[in-house]
C-alpha cells in the first residue's frame, strides 16, 4: 500500500505542478499547492499493470477492448450503485475536451451556457472562446457554506442551451444533494436544457456524505463526464470519458468526437483506468482517509492559528478554497503575499470568477508534513499583513 507520507521529488520530470513555476509565478523556489493533482505515488495495481504493458516493445494504435467497457461500468455499479449497462460511452483526452466537444456538437455561436460560479476557470473560458454567451448563476455564500439561488437559477435557465454542472464542486467542494440535483434536473427538463456533469472529482468526497450522478436521477439530456485523472492521479495519462443515454446527444458528440479525431485513445491511459477501477478500490479508501485527515488538520489549525481564514467546508475534492477577505487586500497583494512572503504556488481566487476575489485555493493533496510546513508559512506571512 502507497506510504502517502513518502516525499517524492518532482522536478525535473516536465510536471507543470513544478517545472511550470517559472512561467506561471516567476519564481522556481516554491511550495506548489496549486494545480489538482497529487504529490503521491499511483497504486502497486496501476504501476504493475503499466510495468506489464511496458514488457511488450510496441506502442501502436490502441483498440479498447471489452474489459475497457466493462471496467467503467463495474466501478459506477460497485462504488455508486449506478447501472450504465444501457449507456453509450464516449472516450476523450480529458473532461474539458469533452466539454468542448459538447459545446460545439450541442450548441450553436451565441447561445447561451450556464455555469455556477465561482467554478474552475475553463469552464468560463471554453464558452467564450467558442463564441458562445456565458451565464452565471453565482452560488450564494452562507457563512461560507455554499447555496445555489434557485430563483436566479430557474431564470439563467430559461435563457440556456446547456448547462454545465460541477460535482463534486471545484472550488468550493460542494456535494450536491439528490434533492438539490433533482431540482436542477427538474428546471433543466422544464426548460430544455441540456446538461454537462463534470464529475471528476466524484470519487473523493467523504463520510458521511456520498456522491451522487444526476443522470443516476434523471438521465434524459444529461452528459456525464467522469475520469481517474484526480482520484487516482492519473491526469497524465489523457484518458477521460463521456456516459451518455440519449441515443440522439450521443449520436452528435460522438459524431464530432470521431471527426477530431479525440478518440484515440492513450494506450498507458486505457491500462491504468482498468487497473484502477478493477484493483486499485483500497488504495483509494486508504487516500480518502489520508485527506479527510489533512482537511481535518487545515480546518483546525485555520481555526485556531489563523481564525481570520476561513475555510469552507470541503465536503469533496481535495481543494480547500479559503477566504482571506477580512485582511482586505486586493488580489494582486494576496498573492503578492502568499507568493513573495510565504514562498507558496497557491491559485488566486479571482481565476475562478469575480466572486472568488479575496480567495485561495489550496490543493492538501501532498504528504501532511508538507501540509504543515505550508499553514506555518501562511501563519508568519500574514502576522506580517
Amino acid at each position: 500500500m502507497t506510504n502517502f507520507d513518502t516525499i517524492i521529488n518532482r522536478k525535473g520530470t516536465g510536471c507543470f505542478k513544478y517545472d511550470g513555476l517559472q512561467m506561471m509565478y516567476q519564481k522556481e523556489e516554491l511550495l506548489p499547492l496549486w494545480v489538482a493533482d497529487m504529490d503521491f505515488a499511483v497504486s502497486e495495481a496501476i504501476q504493475r499493470a503499466l510495468a506489464k504493458r511496458l514488457q511488450h516493445p510496441i506502442f501502436g494504435y490502441n483498440f479498447r477492448t471489452s474489459d475497457f467497457s466493462a471496467a467503467i461500468e463495474h466501478w459506477q455499479k460497485s462504488q455508486y450503485d449506478w447501472d450504465i449497462s444501457a449507456y453509450k460511452i464516449v472516450t476523450t483526452p480529458s473532461l474539458m475536451t469533452a466539454l468542448a466537444i459538447c459545446v460545439l456538437s450541442l450548441t450553436d455561436q451565441g447561445d447561451k451556457i450556464l455555469i455556477q460560479t465561482p467554478v474552475y476557470p475553463p469552464f468560463h473560458a471554453i464558452v467564450k472562446e467558442h463564441s458562445r454567451q456565458l451565464l452565471k448563476n453565482p452560488l450564494i455564500n452562507k457563512d461560507g457554506k455554499y447555496e445555489i439561488d434557485w430563483e436566479d437559477f430557474a431564470e439563467k435557465a430559461a435563457q440556456a442551451k446547456l448547462f454545465v454542472l460541477c460535482n463534486p464542486h471545484n472550488p468550493v467542494g460542494k456535494v450536491f444533494s439528490p434533492a438539490e440535483l433533482q431540482r436542477m434536473s427538474e428546471i433543466c427538463t422544464q426548460n430544455d436544457v441540456l446538461i454537462f456533469s463534470d464529475e471528476i472529482h466524484a470519487d473523493i468526497v467523504y463520510p458521511p456524505l456520498k456522491h451522487h450522478s444526476i443522470a443516476s436521477i434523471q438521465s434524459s439530456g444529461v452528459i456525464t463526464g467522469v475520469s481517474p485523472a484526480k482520484s487516482f492521479n492519473l491526469a497524465g495519462l489523457a484518458t477521460a470519458i463521456m456516459i451518455i443515454k440519449d441515443e440522439a446527444l450521443f449520436q452528435k458528440v460522438n459524431e464530432l468526437n470521431n471527426s477530431m479525431h479525440t478518440f484515440m485513445g492513450n494506450t498507458f491511459g486505457i491500462t491504468a483506468l482498468i487497473a484502477a477501477y478493477t484493483e486499485s478500490a483500497d488504495w483509494l479508501k486508504a487516500l480518502k482517509a489520508y485527506l479527510q485527515e489533512n482537511r481535518d488538520l487545515l480546518a483546525n489549525y485555520l481555526a485556531k492559528e489563523l481564525p481570520r481564514v476561513k475555510m469552507s467546508p470541503c465536503e469533496g475534492t481535495y481543494l480547500a478554497w479559503l477566504d482571506f477577505r477580512d485582511y482586505a487586500l486586493s488580489d494582486e497583494e494576496l498573492m503578492s503575499v502568499m507568493r513573495d512572503q510565504a514562498g507558496l504556488a497557491l491559485n488566486a481566487g479571482n481565476t475562478f470568477g469575480d466572486e472568488g476575489s479575496g480567495f485561495m485555493r489550496l490543493n492538501f493533496a501532498c504528504p501532511r508534513s508538507v501540509l504543515q510546513k505550508a499553514l506555518a508559512k501562511i501563519k508568519a506571512a500574514m502576522e506580517t499583513v
